[in-house]
């Protein structure tokens, strides 16, 4: 049944039920390849979460070690795992959560010289990265070579979302079109963050990405979902693509990659 085994089918039986997945859609997810950059506080959740659903394809990339503070929201890192690189770590877990996935690890940090080669080979990206220069070379290299991703951030209690699918709607730059300034924004240990929160807007990101390849339902293109776990609410603000957008609009200015000083992100 649309290249299933066995085995698959009783893991995926749940969701299999479903009318928006079955046996065609499950086929589509296990043929599907998805890059989750960064497997910190929102990759780990989105990778878990994709590797549960059946994703076939999870590319890992990150060049950080594990560290004891990671261990508060990084869930796909364990105490036994200190010291030892994230990609590492992180496809261990997941290959014990699911065997009949491939996880392709690269044990190295994107920049404007390997982004290119380490997207092509891939449907959709997760962006999960929690620094500037990363998260703005992301969205060019993306929307350069066309390839969707789900973009998202999270400080203290709140995170956003949204789906940027070049050609159809705004894209990062759209709404924020360059890096702040050095010292407009919080460290990462003065900032802090509340690990659910990171949890609640990685498994978001893995409900777009499985709604991405399904072809099942409204993608937050155009929209910007922000949570707030304080209030636990959410809202949703609409964005829109800019004539003026400097990667997207009518007259790009960034038509070849660059990288920025390295700050902590918000």
């Amino acid at each position: 049944m649309f290249n299933l085994s066995e085995e698959e089918l009783t893991r995926y039986s749940r969701q299999l039920i479903l009318d928006e997945v079955g046996g065609k859609g499950q086929s589509r997810l296990k043929k599907a390849k998805i890059l989750i950059v960064g497997t910190g506080g929102l990759g780990s959740p989105a990778a878990f979460y994709l590797a549960a659903a059946g994703i076939g394809t999870l590319g890992l990339i990150d060049d950080d070690k594990v560290e004891l503070s990671n261990l508060q929201r990084q869930i796909l890192h364990s105490t036994d795992d200190l010291g030892e690189p994230k990609p590492c770590s992180a496809g261990r877990t997941l290959s014990a959560l699911n065997p009949n996935i491939e996880i392709i690890t690269y044990n190295k940090r994107l920049n404007k010289d390997n982004v290119e080669d380490l997207i092509k080979d891939y449907d959709l990206i997760v962006n999960g990265v929690d620094n500037f220069p990363s998260r703005y070379l992301l969205n060019d290299a993306c929307v350069i070579n066309n390839k969707p991703f789900i973009e998202a951030g999270i400080l203290r209690y709140s995170g956003q979302l949204t789906t940027i699918i070049p050609g159809e709607g705004p894209c990062y730059r759209c709404v924020f079109p360059s890096p702040p300034e050095e010292g407009t924004i919080p460290s990462c240990q003065e900032a802090g963050v509340l690990g659910v929160t990171a949890g609640t807007i990685g498994t978001l990101q893995a409900v777009e990405a499985v709604k991405f390849i399904l072809g099942a339902g409204k993608l937050l293109t155009g929209r910007m979902l922000i949570f707030d776990a304080l209030e636990m609410n959410f809202r949703e603000v609409e964005i829109k693509k800019s004539e003026d957008c400097p990667v997207c609009g009518q007259n790009p200015t960034i038509t070849t990659l660059e990288e920025y000083e390295l700050h902590c992100d918000i």
